[in-house]
């Protein structure tokens, strides 16, 4: 009987994005070899561990979401202590009903991730499109926006102190004028 199963290794920090793949290939290649029906996968990306494991404080994690038989796992952790590149990895059973229905929700989550993924690869880069023409007309509409603000002020809200200064100043004045006549 095949049970469902969800491991999840951390691979060093220090290798390169093609080295991950190739790790992470590595452990699918395991799971295909003993038979095992592989459900989903989760790519999680670099992350801060929460204490650090063979010197290193940040790790690639994965998750693979699969079906398989228990003689699978052995081998699957045999060849995850082997590997040098792994620094960590958990494999969990899921047997339970209630179990199950995580397993199956995790599962769609991940295969919508991985869509959503595929699909911003697919879009054109950022890169690639033109937005110096898109940065000027930002500007003016903020500039439009900021002198529209400005105008449309409340008179309450309007800095006084200023016309208060200039009265005070035009006072003064007055007084010298007077003091000299």
């Amino acid at each position: 009987m095949m049970n469902h199963y969800e491991t999840l290794f951390v691979v060093k920090p220090t290798l390169t994005e093609e080295e991950i793949k190739s790790q992470i290939e590595k452990v699918k290649a395991i799971l295909e070899k003993e038979g095992a029906e592989l459900i989903a996968t989760d790519d999680m990306g670099m992350r801060k561990l929460a204490y650090p494991v063979q010197k290193n404080n940040r790790g690639y994690y994965t998750v693979l979401l699969f079906k398989a038989k228990g003689e699978t796992i052995a081998e699957l952790e045999r060849n995850l202590k082997i590997n040098e590149e792994v620094i960590k990895f958990l494999t969990v059973k899921y047997s339970k009903t209630k179990e199950l229905t995580q397993f199956n929700k995790l599962a769609a989550a991940a295969n919508k991730k991985s869509q959503q993924e595929e699909i911003a690869k697919a879009a054109k880069p950022v890169e690639d499109l033109d937005t110096t023409a898109d940065a000027e007309i930002a500007d003016t509409v903020a500039e439009e926006v900021a002198i529209e603000a400005e105008v449309a002020k409340p008179v309450e809200d309007l800095d006084i102190t200023e016309n208060e200064a200039l009265a005070d100043m035009a006072e003064e004045e007055e007084a010298i004028e007077a003091a000299k006549a």
